[in-house]
């Protein structure tokens, strides 16, 4: 059905410009969402969603503008009169604190003496209201990360937004879970009038799910529509403005099915050939089991793929095979090698290179020189007696520099100066700079615009077609499919099934990360 468009729209931005010094992240931006409908706001990293919501929010004065709720101009100075006005976000990253109960979180915010008994009788009739079960007294960290969402989505809607915001929400959840959080939202515009802004780089999700959408390019409003006039590969083309492919750019902007351009062994793995074996790896932190019993094998030339919607024990693993945690039990062997993970620096030294979860953490030192990131891993083959040789870190840097097409104003630049896609090249060619037989990449397009995630897709393969063992942590479906031979799932901290790419479907695939067998 098309979406009808009334004379007075429950939320109107005209000629929103926000700028941040000489970068203008907002450039006279137009929006309207009618009441009743579900609004996709569609645009790849840097195109000005975020600083867009962060005006409609209260966060952030606008440059320029007008803002209009129900046809009255306001002023949006601060949060608060954000929310009295009824907009309402569930932004992408939890804001619940972990130590407390679900109506202890619920309350946060609220003003004067806290009723425990009205604020659970609210969390009663809204999780009754939308079909949202959750239990007032349950402490969140015991919850899992589609409950956690849950508890988002419920303590927005307590204080009975007209006007409800979603960031990347499906990130955290399983296919079952994303299913039944639309249905909730089309409960929400049918029933009650209120309008949604779901925020997603999931183009089948917004083709979906919404009713109109808007696509934002370089801070611009490059496309509107109504979204059934539409298709994924138009919005795809409408977000990069060019033409895409099913392939590696399908999978970068989560499109299905999506088309592999490389060939991988489709079938058990050659054990005879593995450059990786997790042995029963186990993690306990506070009495709790974060990882259980995890045996995993990677083969030479092999991209396996670990998927899983995030907090499901992915990051506890990439921090044990980057030497950060220690595990509680199991073993690691590195090219047919068991390793001492007890040791510092024994899996890097053993031939595992990794780029981490969190670049800008532990991927990279952002006020050290381009160069230096580059050598930190050969300091060996740049080091004089006493000090560093400049000439030979400095040819090494250019070395790399040039291979992995790293664009820097210079190799003395601090790395923060770089964007995101040329950090995590820094990332990649100094981890794949030396003896490296197995390459752990997690989370590695986090943040990238399409571009920089293409190239990673092709740096990826090209390790794996010159021997190296990649083991590829994601949460995205679309980007394992693409590159992986073999798609491992991982549910709850244990490996919950594995299938052939060949035999993977969505489908399958979801039943395994909600911990069924598939």
């Amino acid at each position: 059905m098309t979406p009808t468009t009334s004379a007075v729209p429950i939320l109107e931005l005209r000629g929103i410009t926000k700028s941040y010094g000489s970068v203008t992240a907002c450039d006279a931006v137009d929006l309207r969402v009618e009441a009743g409908e579900i609004h996709g706001l569609l645009g790849e990293n840097g195109a000005g969603k975020s600083s867009l919501m962060k005006v409609l929010l209260g966060l952030v004065r606008r440059d320029t503008g007008t803002v209009l709720v129900r046809g009255e101009e306001v002023a949006l100075d601060s949060p608060q009169e954000a929310a009295e006005l009824g907009i309402g976000m569930v932004h992408q990253h939890f804001s619940l604190i972990n130590g407390l109960t679900v109506w202890e979180n619920v309350a946060l915010g609220d003003t004067g003496k806290v009723n425990k008994q009205a604020v659970c009788d609210g969390i009663a009739e809204v999780s009754a209201r939308y079909g949202l079960p959750v239990d007032p007294e349950a402490r969140v960290d015991a919850l899992s990360a589609g409950e956690r969402q849950r508890v988002e989505v419920v303590k927005c809607l307590r204080r009975d937004p007209q006007i409800l915001i979603l960031d990347e929400p499906t990130s955290v959840l399983t296919q079952a879970e994303s299913q039944e959080l639309f249905a909730v939202l089309d409960r929400v515009v049918a029933n009650e009038g209120r309008a949604v802004i779901l925020i997603s780089h999931k183009l089948a999700e917004i083709a979906q799910a919404t009713d109109r959408v808007t696509v934002l390019r370089k801070g611009r409003v490059a496309f509107r529509a109504v979204t059934s006039d539409t298709t994924p590969q138009l919005l795809a083309r409408q977000m990069v403005g060019r033409e895409v492919s099913l392939g590696e750019e399908g999978a970068a902007l989560g499109l299905l099915p999506v088309q592999q351009t490389r060939a991988g062994h489709d079938g058990a793995h050659d054990r005879q050939q593995a450059v990786l074996r997790l042995a029963g790896l186990t993690v306990v932190q506070g009495g709790v089991e974060v990882l259980g019993s995890v045996d995993l094998t990677v083969g030479a030339g092999e991209i396996v793929g670990l998927y899983g919607v995030e907090g499901n024990g992915q990051s506890i693993l990439g921090d044990v095979l980057a030497g950060l945690v220690a595990p509680t039990e199991g073993t690691i062997e590195v090219a047919g090698n068991r390793v001492d993970v007890t040791r510092p620096g024994a899996l890097s030294k053993a031939g595992l290179g990794i780029v981490p979860e969190d670049r800008h953490h532990s991927g990279v030192v952002l006020d050290m020189s381009v160069a230096e990131n580059l050598t930190m891993k050969s300091l060996d083959e740049v080091s004089g007696r006493f000090l560093l040789r400049r000439r030979a870190t400095l040819a090494r840097a250019r070395r790399l520099a040039d291979e992995f097409n790293i664009v820097t104003p210079s190799l003395d630049a601090p790395v923060r100066s770089l964007s995101g896609g040329n950090q995590q090249r820094v990332v990649l060619a100094r981890e794949l700079s030396g003896d490296t037989r197995v390459l752990v990449a997690a989370q590695p397009t986090h943040g990238l615009d399409v571009g920089a995630i293409e190239d990673m897709y092709a740096r990826l393969r090209r390790a794996a077609d010159e021997g190296v063992g990649v083991l590829l942590i994601s949460t995205e479906l679309e980007e394992v499919m693409a590159l992986a031979s073999w798609i491992a799932v991982i549910s709850s901290g244990r490996i919950s099934g594995a299938l052939p790419v060949s035999e993977a479907t969505p489908e399958r695939l979801g039943m395994l990360v909600g911990g069924e067998a598939a």
